[in-house]
This record gives C-alpha cells, sequence and structure tokens, in this order.
C-alpha cells in the first residue's frame, strides 16, 4: 500500500529541539517494516498558521504527485489544516487522523475535523462515546506504544538510582525538588532541564541505565504542597486545559527498553500492563517516596518486575504492533 504520512519533522515543529522520533522512528519506520512504501509530507513551517493556502496546495500537490492509497496524519497539531480540503482529499482517499490529546482537547479541537477523516485513531477511551455521537465519523480506539529498538547489550549495568526523562513542567519540577528535599536525587534529562534533552539512543540506554524509571505527568495537580510552593504554578495550574493524566509513549518506552517504570497512575494502565508485576504505579508524592526506598532496597523483587515489564511491553507494545492493529480494522 502507498502511504502518505502528513508528519511533523522536528520536536514540536521545532528544529532547534531534534527529530520528531516517534513520528520517524515510531510510525514512518513502522509503515516500511510493515511493507507498506511510505511518502513522508512536513508540515512544520507552516505550524501555527490557520488554513494557510500554500498548505493546503502543497498537500494536494503531493497527493496528486504520489496518488497515496492511505493519507495518515499523525499529528493533527492547531488549526493548520483547511476542513473543506480534508474533506476533498476524504473523497479521493482513504484517511486517517491520530488524535493522542483526546483526554484534554476533543471538545475544543477534536470535534471540529472528526468528520473530515474516513477513520479517527484515538488513544482515549473516554472519549469513544463523543466520537460515536457525532455524525459520519469512524472511530478506532488505539494508543501510544515504544519505538522498536535492540535492548543495550548490558542493560542491568546501572548508572542511575533514579531518573526522569521529558520536558520540564512546573509540577515536575516541584516533584523533583521535593524528591532531593527528602535525600531522594532525581537524575533528570529533557528539554528544558540543566542537561539538555536526548537523542533517542541515549534516551533508550538511559531507561536500562537506571534502576528506577519515573513518569510524571504534565496536566495539572493539585497538590497543595506544590500549589503553595510557586504563585506562578498555582495560576497556570488553574488555567491549563490538560485537566487530567493519560496514558503516553513515556509508558511504553521505560520497559520496553528494559527498565523499571514507575509511575503516576492513570486510568485504563491495567489494560496495558498488569500493576504490581509488570510495573508500580503511585497516586502522589509520598507515596512515590515509599516505593523508591522500597525498591532501591529490594532489588530482587524489582528486577522480577523489571523484567516482566520488559516481556509484555516488547511482546505487545511497539508502534509496529499498534499500526498494524490500526490497519487491520481499517480494512475490516
Amino acid at each position: 500500500m502507498k502511504i502518505l504520512l502528513v508528519d511533523l519533522e522536528f520536536d514540536y515543529g521545532q528544529k532547534s529541539r531534534g527529530p520528531n522520533f516517534i513520528g520517524r522512528d515510531g510510525f514512518f519506520k513502522s509503515f516500511v517494516e510493515l511493507g507498506h512504501a511510505v511518502t513522508p509530507f512536513y508540515f512544520d513551517k507552516y505550524l501555527g498558521q490557520k488554513h494557510d493556502p500554500a498548505l493546503q496546495d502543497l498537500l494536494l500537490a503531493s497527493i496528486a504527485t504520489n496518488a497515496p492509497d492511505l493519507v495518515f496524519f499523525t499529528c493533527m497539531y492547531q488549526l493548520e489544516f483547511d476542513p473543506k480540503m480534508l474533506n476533498d482529499i476524504k473523497n479521493m482517499s482513504t484517511t486517517v487522523a491520530w488524535f493522542g490529546d483526546d483526554h484534554w482537547r476533543f471538545d475544543s479541537y477534536t470535534k471540529q475535523y472528526a468528520s473530515c477523516f474516513t477513520h479517527c485513531v484515538t488513544t482515549d477511551p473516554f472519549s469513544v462515546p463523543k466520537y460515536k455521537s457525532l455524525q459520519n465519523t469512524s472511530v478506532i480506539l488505539s494508543q501510544w506504544a515504544a519505538i522498536d529498538m535492540p535492548m543495550p547489550q548490558d542493560a542491568t549495568s546501572y548508572k542511575y538510582d533514579v531518573s526522569f526523562i521529558g520536558m520540564v513542567h512546573p509540577y515536575r519540577k516541584w516533584f523533583v525538588r521535593e524528591l532531593a528535599k527528602r535525600g531522594l536525587k532525581v537524575d533528570t534529562h529533557g528539554h528544558g532541564w540543566p542537561s539538555g534533552s536526548v537523542s533517542s539512543a541515549e534516551m533508550h540506554a538511559i531507561f536500562g541505565q537506571s534502576k528506577i524509571n519515573l513518569n510524571l505527568s504534565n496536566s495539572r495537580n493539585l497538590d497543595i504542597r506544590c500549589l503553595v510552593s510557586s504563585p506562578r504554578y498555582a495560576i497556570s495550574a488553574f488555567r491549563t486545559p490538560k485537566t487530567a493524566s493519560q496514558i503516553k509513549a513515556r509508558n511504553f518506552e521505560i520497559p520496553f527498553s528494559g527498565g523499571f517504570e514507575l509511575t503516576e497512575y492513570v486510568p485504563h494502565l491495567e489494560k496495558y500492563f498488569e500493576i504490581g508485576k509488570e510495573l508500580s504505579c503511585f497516586t502522589n508524592i509520598d507515596e512515590a517516596e515509599l516505593l523508591i526506598r522500597y525498591f532501591l532496597n529490594n532489588e530482587k523483587e524489582r528486577e522480577v518486575i523489571r523484567n516482566k515489564g520488559q516481556l509484555r511491553a516488547r511482546s505487545e507494545h511497539s508502534y509496529k504492533k499498534r499500526l498494524e492493529q490500526v490497519l487491520t480494522e481499517i480494512a475490516s
């Protein structure tokens, strides 16, 4: 099958932040490995521009040139694409849009676009009924996944006790600082942290080199200790549309890379991992502290969970597996 992959070339469309690894190594590479001919269409330079005629013309020209069987939008960002143009494309080819943030922007964004595609993919089970209430809308429930990479040669040669990889967020900064006050150092990596961003390969290695990998939300948190720690955070916490945590790629990337995952609990995580046996969860910083200390002192139990989590992730949670399932549903 010929696929035109509409995506961002760089992380958040910013060249300074490096490649969009999920788009390149997750979606693009997986489609190729599944035997499809894939042509990328990048729209980074048009981010934030509403219905720019030049972008619409470029996409239509690319479709005319490549004659794809499937046009797959991996990143519906803002209002870059004109719904009328998307409906025109829908009449020429099968179209699919991946909506990965429906947990917090279905009502403000997705519902404006859902009917413009042959199929919509959502990662939010709570949004499925909302899709079904819309006319001329087909929805497929899927989930984020892990980029398929080989295991590091020595995955149990630990360099860090506790690490976190992800973009700086006020809640995350408070969480890390609060743990430090309690005598628990967290090595941080990612955009906005002093150590800076890491490549996909470096991230993969760090997961395996960490005894405990924290996964922290970037949604609103109303822990009163966090709110009073910074007036600026308190204001942003009540303004952010991200009012609920969600499953993200990191939940799968950590165990896939052979890391032990200690994550904030999010709804439906138990559908993908057996909590307590394949990863561990907390609901607040006090639980996180207890679990960090427990698993640092109980290596055998931690290693059993790490190994089981890795087996589960590698057998079920790669992008190749996800997209194979999506394509099967599209064809049915």
